[in-house]
């Protein structure tokens, strides 16, 4: 009943309580947004929407990818969440953190990517686009994610895959990271929108981040190749 409670709150103007919006403007390496990710994970004290961009051309391999299959010469960063290689350089990025006890962090996996790209949907359809989640895996097996539609990804007319996205969950909550392909129409108006379809409470402001934490884990994880290469 939980489930369905929250599935019809999408309609609603939301399926969290409280919701702060990072519109994070300043363009990082693959290792710092990773990094500042997990800190938002494991430190974030209240559901969080980043929306980020990339300092160069970057691509980003889930948890669970072979290095070996990124394109030579590439620069590329292992995420701490699943799903396939992406590659970052035209997409609209954003990552969601939600703390253990808000309802999206404790329903099981497939309800909250379901949940979370009905409401990206509903932003990309008011920006005139015609899409879809799709209801099964595509049984492509192409590493590429946006080559491989699975169930709950977003897909236009055609059924071309528009948006996915990798989770992680732990003792922390929920970690969501994901991506679109498609160019917002006008640049700057989608995170907004986004953010209150999941939360009519939202608010717009920047975290407070610990930044020697997340250099450290930077230097330590995400730039490192034993990280990136372990696979």
């Amino acid at each position: 009943m939980i489930i369905a409670a929250i599935r019809k709150n999408v309609w609603n103007g939301g399926v969290l309580d409280r919701l702060m919006l990072w519109n994070d403007h300043e363009p990082q390496d693959g290792p710092t947004n990773m990094a500042i990710d997990e800190w938002l994970w494991r430190h974030a004290t209240m559901p969080v929407l980043r929306v980020y961009r990339w300092s160069g051309a970057w691509i980003s391999i889930g948890y669970f990818s072979k290095a070996a299959m990124v394109p030579r010469g590439r620069e590329f960063v292992r995420r701490p969440t699943g799903g396939g290689l992406v590659d970052h350089r035209a997409d609209w990025t954003y990552t969601l953190s939600i703390p253990r006890g808000q309802a999206l962090a404790e329903i099981p996996g497939a309800a909250s990517y379901q949940l979370i790209h009905s409401a990206l949907r509903e932003v990309l359809a008011a920006e005139g686009e015609d899409c879809r989640l799709i209801g099964q895996d595509s049984g492509t097996s192409s590493v590429f994610c946006f080559d491989h539609p699975v169930t709950h990804d977003l897909i236009d007319a055609s059924g071309h895959k528009m948006a996915g996205a990798g989770q992680r969950r732990g003792k922390q909550g929920l970690l969501h990271q994901g991506s679109v392909l498609v160019a917002e129409k006008i640049p700057g108006t989608r995170a907004l929108p986004l953010a209150r379809q999941l939360c009519a409470g939202s608010h717009a402001g920047e975290m407070r981040c610990d930044w020697a934490w997340i250099e450290q884990r930077r230097a330590e994880i995400y730039a490192h190749a034993d990280w990136n290469g372990k696979k």
